[in-house]
């Protein structure tokens, strides 16, 4: 295929896309979910016939991806507002992963005969949360969410994602190296999120007096600035051992809760990167997955999805907030809402990249879970919002 071949369809796969995205907003069901099928039209065994099985090219897209939208993430929290639910966002983001990894992997291991560190990887490669679609849901609406709910969704889908990469590279390096101990594990896990905090806290200050300071005569190339920052914050953090993702979220909370000159041109420039980056990770998520190869998981993967949305969700949930004044409500909507984005499907490649042996069974699992969570879940948050007596109505003129 020449280049200019590719141009053409990337552009109308893109394109598409952004068009049948108004549907899903009046059929309440997320975006991922019509980009995905869309790619899987598209594919090889769709009727574009594009061939496309490079796990390791979606890897790389895929990191970059998480990269801009965990940044534009960040930019788009307000402290204020999350602050409230400080407590209970960090809490569902690290213990609450680390129970959904655990349940989930021994549900798998139970009801398979995949070995305990295979299903195990599974958990934890479905541990986490995509809000993005939630949101898009409740904006499509004009609805919000009583009692701060909205702010710890999006508290925990925006932080939970460096734990899940954290816990599933975990176990890719146990199942490869089988004798590492726990005690290794354990200071990995303390460096891992030590370093990306402290990094991020540093990278977040740095920026905002760099470009508070730069002068640049150019004001175009100050996203371009904030580009860099944020692949640097990844890079230097990655490379000095802690979480990049982490870093990235909390250097972009940093300056998107401090004063920033052009900050409001910079954020709607990172929505917009970051919404590109989705539509395009998708697309390509869809093509890499052959449909046939998903139909023999179909009764695996409905076990795994029931399981996720009415036992480990909820058990999470209740759990994590048991200590916190979380009303019942509250909890109940907020246990519905653990629908899955593209991170677990990038994860997902991250077995096949490592070499491990079932790698392409848990990616079709995986991807099935994935629609099942969008379809079930995301088309029926906003019902259930309402039938709680949970949503909210601007006023008029808001």
């Amino acid at each position: 295929m020449v280049f200019e071949q590719f141009l053409l369809i990337a552009a109308l796969l893109v394109f598409i896309s952004i068009i049948i995205s108004k549907v899903s907003y009046r059929l309440g069901i997320p975006s991922l979910l019509f980009f995905l099928l869309l790619g899987m039209i598209a594919g090889s065994e769709g009727i574009g016939g594009i061939y496309f099985d490079n796990p390791q090219i979606t890897q790389a897209m895929g990191t970059i991806a998480l990269v801009f939208i965990l940044f534009s993430g960040g930019l788009d929290t307000k402290w204020s507002e999350v602050k409230p639910v400080l407590g209970q966002g960090i809490v569902l983001s690290t213990v609450g992963v680390f129970i959904t990894t655990i349940t989930a992997g021994l549900f798998v291991n139970w009801i398979t005969d995949l070995p305990l560190l295979l299903s195990l990887l599974i958990g934890a490669i479905v541990s986490s949360t995509d809000a993005a679609a939630v949101f898009s849901i409740f904006k499509s609406h004009k609805t919000g969410l009583k009692n701060n709910i909205a702010p710890l969704l999006e508290l925990e889908s925006g932080s939970n994602d460096p734990m899940a990469y954290f816990l599933t590279t975990t176990f890719i390096f146990l199942i490869l190296n089988p004798t590492t101990s726990l005690e290794a594990m354990i200071l990995s896990l303390i460096q891992s999120i030590g370093l990306g905090i402290v990094l991020g806290v540093l990278f977040g200050k740095g920026s905002v007096k760099l470009i508070n300071n730069i002068k640049l005569q150019i004001t175009g190339l100050y996203p371009v600035l904030l580009i860099t920052l944020s692949a640097l914050t990844f890079a230097i953090t990655y490379y000095l051992g802690g979480n990049g993702y982490l870093s990235v979220y909390i250097t972009a909370l940093i300056i998107g809760n401090s004063e920033c000159i052009y900050k409001r041109t910079q954020k709607e420039f990172f929505d917009a990167i970051a919404w590109l980056w989705q539509i395009f990770m998708f697309l390509i998520l869809g093509l890499l997955v052959f449909p046939s190869e998903i139909t023999p998981v179909i009764g695996m993967g409905l076990l795994i999805s029931f399981f996720l949305i009415l036992i480990a969700r909820p058990l999470t949930i209740f759990l994590c907030l048991a200590p916190f004044k979380t009303g019942f409500k509250d909890k109940i909507l907020i246990s519905w809402v653990g629908i899955k984005g593209a991170v677990p499907i990038i994860l997902a490649t991250f077995p096949i990249v490592a070499g491990i042996e079932g790698a392409d069974l848990i990616f079709n699992i995986v991807f099935f879970i994935t629609i099942t969570s969008a379809l079930i879940q995301g088309s029926t948050i906003y019902t259930l919002a309402r039938y709680l007596g949970l949503t909210t109505t601007p006023k008029t003129g808001e």
